[in-house]
């Protein structure tokens, strides 16, 4: 929980599991391997946040985008794709407190603060979830109850050295 991880190597896969009302932000390059995801447990980082970037909502987006930024993946090229956000207990109902859609409030306004796109979610809901990010085959693909399945594949576009004759 609160991790954070960038890879562009093609046999990565990042993993998180165990999401409730926390929210998996993926995020995959177009163009590359190079892919994201940060397993955010609050909406806003406190002023002291310190290293715990992937923890927060407000600081996780930003830190993905950098990191992916740093392995040669320009943030126009990316994609989001989201996860969890779940109202796991009885009592959020209760006190009228849902902490997976301020979460999923958070990561979407950073999202767009970032113009990056969100392409596919598996969100809200009352069961928790996991999440595998394949590097090499530009996946998502969520755990729910018991079942896998592909929540997203990033259609890559070719990059091209020169002007075709």
């Amino acid at each position: 929980m609160g991790e954070l991880a960038v890879t562009a190597d093609a046999g990565c896969v990042l993993t998180t599991i165990g999401l409730g009302s926390c929210v998996a932000v993926a995020l995959l390059d177009s163009a590359s391997d190079a892919v994201g995801l940060a397993h955010v447990i609050f909406p806003k980082a406190p002023g002291h946040a310190g290293a715990e970037h992937g923890k927060y909502a407000d600081t996780a987006v930003p830190a993905l985008i950098a990191g992916l930024g740093r392995l040669g993946s320009p943030r126009t090229r990316l994609v989001a794709v989201l996860a969890g956000g779940a109202r796991m207990f009885s009592f959020e109902r209760a006190l009228d407190l849902d902490i997976g859609k301020h979460n999923l409030i958070a990561v979407g306004a950073a999202l767009a603060d970032s113009r990056i796109p969100v392409r596919a979610e598996r969100t809200r809901g009352s069961t928790g979830r996991s999440v595998r990010v394949d590097a090499r085959a530009g996946t998502v693909s969520i755990s729910q109850r018991g079942r896998d399945h592909e929540l997203y594949r990033v259609p890559r576009m070719r990059l091209t050295s020169g002007a075709a004759g």
